[in-house]
Order: C-alpha cells, then sequence, then structure tokens
C-alpha cells in the first residue's frame, strides 16, 4: 500500500457533485490602520479567500431518454463541468462553507453557487 506523503496526501480525496474544496489563505491579523484583530473576528467575516485544491465533477446531467428500452447500455451519468480549477484564487461566502481538518491541515468545502469569484494566473 502507498504511504501517504506531503506530494499524494490530497490524491486520495474524492470531492463529490458541484463542491470545490478550499485551503483559507491565512486572513490578516490587523486592520490597516494597525489595530490587530483576534482570530474570532477574522473568521466571522462573510467573504473568505483562499486557494482551490480539488474540484468535484459537476452538475449530473440527466440521461437522454432511449428510443429503443430493450438495447441494453451502461448508463454513464455525465456531468456539466464546474468554473472553478485547480489553483484558482476564490471568494467565498464563509456562511456556506463546511471547516475540516484534514491531516493536521484546515481546508474548507464549499458549493460552487457559494463561490463569488475567481481568480485564475493564466490569460482568459
Amino acid at each position: 500500500m502507498l504511504g501517504i506523503t506531503a506530494d499524494n496526501k490530497l490524491k486520495r480525496l474524492i470531492v463529490v457533485g458541484d463542491r470545490v474544496l478550499i485551503k483559507p489563505k491565512d486572513p490578516a491579523d490587523r486592520t490597516n490602520s494597525g489595530l490587530y484583530l483576534p482570530p474570532t473576528v477574522q473568521e466571522k467575516e462573510q467573504v473568505q479567500s483562499g486557494y482551490v485544491i480539488k474540484v468535484g465533477p459537476g452538475y449530473p446531467i440527466p440521461a437522454a431518454v432511449e428510443e429503443e428500452p430493450w438495447k441494453e447500455t451502461e448508463e454513464k451519468v455525465k456531468y456539466m463541468p464546474l468554473q472553478a480549477q485547480e489553483g484558482d484564487v476564490a471568494l467565498y461566502l464563509q456562511r456556506n462553507a463546511i471547516e475540516l481538518d484534514y491531516e493536521g491541515e484546515r481546508y474548507v468545502i464549499v458549493p460552487q453557487a457559494s463561490i463569488l469569484m475567481l481568480e485564475r494566473l493564466e490569460d482568459l
């Protein structure tokens, strides 16, 4: 069995449906004027940002109706892909995020609909 390393520990995770796994950026611990903010204030911000780590397959598309129902076909689920891609920076609504700890790291899982904006390094 393959051991978990820093390189492959997230490869075992499968994100389902229209969900996105995000590694939150460390929030600023100071305001622009220099006041230090406690962690409880930082976590209550409505909009957070983070790096997209993994994305789910997308929204399932209903299967087409077969004209010949007696024929056996293998039903493969088809998905409409999500806009988020691995490596993007996402601005998301904190209220819809589900926090989790995996291998000592903090992540959040948010639905695609909770992502307000994506920043992608490559040209569109």
